[in-house]
């Protein structure tokens, strides 16, 4: 790497839990107008309250909780194995390349690459998540007027707000660089190449 110019680039993790918290409101926005403007008058909301019903009846009232917090942390964790298995496909060592484990200080997952990437292939395993988890789940409940997928939509888009962050660190860096996801801080490291004196 005697070719390249190291540097830190990491997010502060309280304003990305602030930003994370902001973005709910354009994205909300963006996923509910279309979803309004396609399915007012159908019975999606009716048929979303019958299933959550259908929760407490089955499961009595802590239910609706339990399911939200259920399908929350399958959600985080598929969040990171997405980001594991993008990268590992762009990583000379495949998945021995990818870390997997769970941060107890703020008790969430987190996956690492430990080999640095070329600056497209990072920025893809970066957002990956947010288009499987938000994106798509988003798209389809707008288009079958599903109420339930586009609240997991909008929760799982919001849940990539850090991911956006770090995007936005790289936005202005040369395709040519390199990627290394940093071990322990929400950020990366960035190889860019040495120009010629």
């Amino acid at each position: 790497m005697e070719h390249y110019q190291k540097e830190k680039l990491t997010i502060d993790i309280v304003k990305a839990n602030v930003f994370t918290i902001l973005i709910l409101i354009p994205i909300s926005l963006l996923y509910v107008a279309p979803y309004y403007l396609l399915h007012k008058g159908d019975s999606t909301i009716i048929n979303f309250k019958s299933f959550l019903e259908s929760i407490t009846i089955n499961f009595g009232i802590a239910g609706i909780p339990l399911f939200i917090l259920l399908i929350s942390a399958m959600g985080i964790i598929a969040h990171e194995l997405i980001h594991g298995i993008v990268w590992s496909r762009y990583s000379k060592r495949g998945l021995k390349s990818i870390k997997f484990g769970f941060l107890w200080k703020i008790l969430t997952p987190y996956c690492h690459c430990k080999e640095p990437l070329l600056l497209k292939n990072y920025i893809i395993g970066v957002i990956m998540p947010a288009i499987i988890l938000g994106l798509l789940p988003a798209i389809y409940a707008i288009i079958f007027g599903n109420l339930g997928f586009l609240i997991f939509g909008i929760f799982f888009t919001m849940v990539a707000g850090g991911d956006f962050l770090i995007i936005n660190l790289l936005r202005n860096e040369e395709r040519n660089s390199l990627v290394a996801d940093h071990p322990s801080e929400a950020g990366c490291y960035i190889y860019r190449i040495k120009k010629d004196k």
